[in-house]
């Protein structure tokens, strides 16, 4: 059977029996998980990858990784069975800020419930346990996905046999924390933003809009941007790189929700493997499983400054560059290179 018969799978859902409570002790109930999955699970149960998707992200890899899923790529499926799902406070499928409270007949909105990493790494395991998944070739994502991904090397050493973790740190730095802030208060200053409660045809979009303009000028570099727009003006006579910015901030709203950002963002500022657990170097140590950590030179948001603290400390790891003048958004656009280190990886240990 080649990958041809996996291509483009229909979105599906996992609806879990039992209340699923959360780090903070919170308890949500009728929970949602919507998932895609490539290739076929083996007897044995153990041919499982895991693919964790970044901030605004989706269950969609053979959207946004297409490139990486195929016959003697990074992932095949017709070796791997491959599941990505969305997070946990997702809006596009998964139990988030747009589903319904069993309690009031509502929207969440704003009250949803504060998650962590950890919440949603526990909830992927509930969805892997229910595909009868028994262990995990790889759990690997970039960016919040990294995140989680090291956060499964934690949780469950048992069942992840190898980990791969993309331009993402191990705890959210004070510059981080700070650009998210800056985000969430340009939907906060939105006039329809009303703490958090809004209509369809009310949301703060203005807001929204601003917050990923933040976001994607931390998304790339200097180099990125002075090559592609410069000083140049648009047919609007307004520069470039404003026309650009506005751009991506309207396509964001067209597709995500306010609450959901704001949600998932605190989220990665909460990100910490040493939160109450042992110290954050004791944490790294402990991760024994065969790691391969990716970082960016042009990586203004996650440094790679950070990707070597991670490379010191987690003894069986491998720190490997990917060279990139886009930033960041290098693991979207340089998708030749990672296959290659993704590849490289796998085939030494596996």
């Amino acid at each position: 059977m080649q990958y041809s018969d996996f291509i483009s799978p229909k979105t599906e859902f996992y609806h879990l029996a039992k209340p699923f409570q959360l780090e903070s002790g919170a308890v949500l109930t009728q929970v949602q998980v919507a998932y895609r999955t490539w290739g076929k699970l083996n007897n044995q149960g153990d041919n499982g990858v895991i693919i964790c998707h970044a901030l605004t992200g989706s269950a969609d890899a053979d959207d946004w990784w297409e490139p990486l899923l195929n016959s003697g790529k990074a992932f095949d499926p017709n070796q791997d069975f491959i599941v990505c799902s969305n997070v946990l406070g997702s809006c596009y499928g998964t139990t988030g800020p747009t589903s319904i409270d069993p309690k009031t007949g509502l929207a969440y909105g704003i009250l949803f419930p504060a998650i962590t990493v950890r919440d949603m790494v526990h909830l992927q395991a509930a969805l892997i346990e229910y595909l009868g998944i028994n262990s995990l070739k790889l759990a690997i994502g970039p960016s919040l996905g990294g995140m989680q991904v090291l956060e499964w090397a934690v949780l469950y050493p048992e069942k992840v046999k190898a980990i791969a973790s993309i331009a993402a740190p191990g705890r959210h730095s004070a510059w981080a924390m700070g650009l998210s802030e800056a985000q969430r208060q340009a939907i906060y200053t939105d006039p329809n933003w009303r703490g958090g409660h809004y209509t369809e045809d009310a949301q703060p979009i203005q807001g929204l809009t601003v917050a990923r303009m933040i976001a994607m000028s931390t998304y790339r570099s200097w180099e990125s941007f002075n090559e592609r727009f410069g000083r140049e003006y648009d047919e609007s006579e307004q520069f470039a790189i404003a026309s650009y910015l506005q751009y991506q901030g309207r396509k964001l709203v067209e597709r995500f929700d306010a609450n959901t950002y704001v949600i998932l963002n605190q989220a990665m500022d909460r990100h910490d493997l040493g939160r109450n657990r042992q110290d954050y170097k004791s944490v790294l140590q402990n991760i024994k499983q065969p790691t391969l950590i990716v970082t960016i030179n042009s990586d203004i948001l996650y440094p790679s400054v950070e990707q070597q603290e991670l490379a010191i400390f987690i003894p069986n790891s491998e720190l490997v560059w990917l060279k990139s003048s886009h930033g960041h958004d290098a693991f979207l656009i340089n998708i030749a290179a990672l296959n290659e280190l993704i590849v490289s990886f796998r085939r030494n240990w596996e």
